[in-house]
């Protein structure tokens, strides 16, 4: 059983920074990965990192998000850059692993000024 707990969200201005967490015990070769859901729009993967470390993000964040874990801490995280409006939704941090997946609650991200 994988428990997720993200944490990290909140208000920021267009152009500041934010970093995500996502506590994920039982994570251990997993997939791990960012989504987001903006209202009124169907999630959407942001990143996402495999257990060795490859990396893939979305053409919308690709030079200013970066996923990165923590194996000695079974944590994900997510490191937001040059944050644009467009960017204000709840984030999820998902694991999945063949047909096994869990997500975590969300935490929003507002990017307003």
């Amino acid at each position: 059983q994988v428990q997720l707990v993200e944490s990290g969200g909140g208000l920021v201005q267009p152009g500041g920074s934010l970093k995500l967490s996502c506590a994920a015990s039982g994570s251990s070769g997993y997939t791990m990965g960012w989504y987001r859901q903006a209202p009124g729009k169907q999630r959407e993967l942001v990143a996402a990192i495999t257990s060795g470390g490859s990396t893939s993000y979305a053409d919308s964040v690709k030079g200013r998000f970066t996923i990165s874990r923590d194996n000695a801490k079974d944590t994900v995280y997510l490191q937001m850059n040059s944050l644009k409006p467009e960017d204000t939704a709840v984030y999820y941090c998902r694991a999945s692993l063949y047909v096994r997946t869990y997500w975590g609650q969300g935490t929003q991200v507002t990017v307003s000024s």
